[in-house]
Parts: structure tokens; sequence; C-alpha cells
């Protein structure tokens, strides 16, 4: 996908940061891939959130396998084209999504509790569609409103919805789970809760409560951990961690 987004055209004001924007287009594709993947299958497979441990079919296996390999190539490309310093936080979070993922592959356990997880994908889709719009200077614009409030409703029925679910199916099933995965679930889900609901403040305030100038300076580069861009921090999407689930 990088090679073949070499070839399309990118907006004049994004290409003096041309890889993050072909890595956000890359992060795009996933999402769309993954989160409506996890929704139909859902619909016509209920049995993954009546069992998340046991029931699956086997193509859910596959959809948690790709994301597995998107985190993998996404954390490559960073290593690739960001320092250690820059890319960290990402890093770290996509480690403890593959640990998560790669764990329920290899067991052949909790495929349907991770493709419940990639429900949050439909969120992280608004997420890439605001910061793409971000980076080429579209805000405010129609389309940058209508993407505040996707990403703000999706966040809501997508993102908060489903991990308050998986974190009480993990407190009335903790029998059922080793204890060290229940604690590396916990803290997974705590973490990414907080960092949601941080998020959507921020994204409120930013986009909503308050009017968003049009930039002056269509070369603004942001930086990964120092730097903001439009009052968020600013990570690869504009999220803590990234909200990469």
């Amino acid at each position: 996908m990088h090679w073949g987004l070499q070839l399309l055209p990118t907006p004049a004001s994004a290409a003096r940061d041309r890889w993050k924007w072909q890595n956000i287009c890359v992060s795009l594709v996933h999402s769309l891939l993954t989160g409506p993947g996890a929704l139909l299958g859902l619909l016509l497979y209920p049995q993954m959130a009546a069992d998340p441990i046991h029931g699956h079919p086997p193509w859910a296996l596959v959809l948690v396998a790709v994301s597995v390999g998107y985190f993998l190539a996404d954390g490559a490309d960073m290593l690739q084209n960001q320092t250690l310093g820059q890319a960290w936080d990402l890093l770290c979070h996509h480690l403890a999504v593959v640990s998560c993922l790669g764990t329920a592959i290899l067991s052949d356990h909790y495929v349907g509790f991770s493709v419940v997880s990639l429900l949050l994908e439909l969120n992280s889709a608004c997420l890439h569609l605001r910061k793409l719009l971000l980076l080429s200077q579209q805000a405010p614009s129609l389309a940058f409103s209508v993407a505040s409030w996707a990403t703000l409703a999706t966040l809501a029925l997508f993102r908060l919805a489903p991990l308050g679910w998986m974190s009480l199916w993990l407190l009335q099933q903790h029998h059922q789970v080793p204890p060290a995965l229940v604690v590396l679930g916990g803290t997974g889900l705590a973490t990414v809760g907080a960092m949601s609901i941080s998020q959507g403040v921020r994204i409120l305030i930013s986009d909503v409560l308050r009017p968003r100038p049009r930039s002056s300076n269509p070369g603004h580069r942001e930086t990964t951990v120092t730097g903001t861009c439009d009052g968020e921090p600013a990570t690869k999407d504009g999220s803590p961690l990234g909200l990469k689930d």
C-alpha cells in the first residue's frame, strides 16, 4: 500500500509530511477493513459475543490475523521513518495489541473477544479521516465538521460501549480467564478507556466548543511527542498512543 500511495498525488499542504500522510492512509484502510468486518461478523455470528472464549468461525481468526499483520507492519514503518523517541508510545501500544491479539491467534481462544475489540476500528477510521483533513488544511470545512461529529458519535458507540462491555465481561468471567490474562486485559482496557475519554473531550473542545481558525502556515508540521497540533497531542493520528486498538 505504501508503494501504491507513492504513485498517487499528495495534497500540496501535506507534501512536506508525505510519509505521515501515506502512513495514516494505510491506517485508514486497515480500519475500514477490520472495523466493518468485525461489525458484520458479530451481526452474522452473534455467538462470538455470547461465548467470546470459544465461539468463533474460521474467518474471524483471519480478521484478527490481518490486524496483527497491520500493527507489525505499522511498527516497522515507524521504526524506519521515526526515531525511537518519537515513536515509543505508539510502539508500546502496538506491542500490547499484538501480544493480546497474538495470544488469541496462537491459542485459538478469545477470538470472539478480539473481534469485539476490533469494533474500535470504526472510530479509528473517523479519527484517521479527521487527521487527513487536518494535514490537508481542510479545517474548518463542512467535511471536517462531519468528520468531527462522526468521530464523537463513533467514539461513544463503537469505542466506549465495546470497552465497557469487555470490561464488564472480564470482571464477571474472571474465573474462566488465567490471572495473567486478567491483569493484562484489565490494564489494557483501563488505559485505552482513559485515553478514549480524554481524546473525546479534547476533540469536543477543539472542534465543537472552540472555533477552529484556518491554519496560516500550510507547511506546519507536527512532532510526535513534544509538539502539538490544533490543541491536541501530536501523535501520528492526533491521539495519545494513537488509539490504535
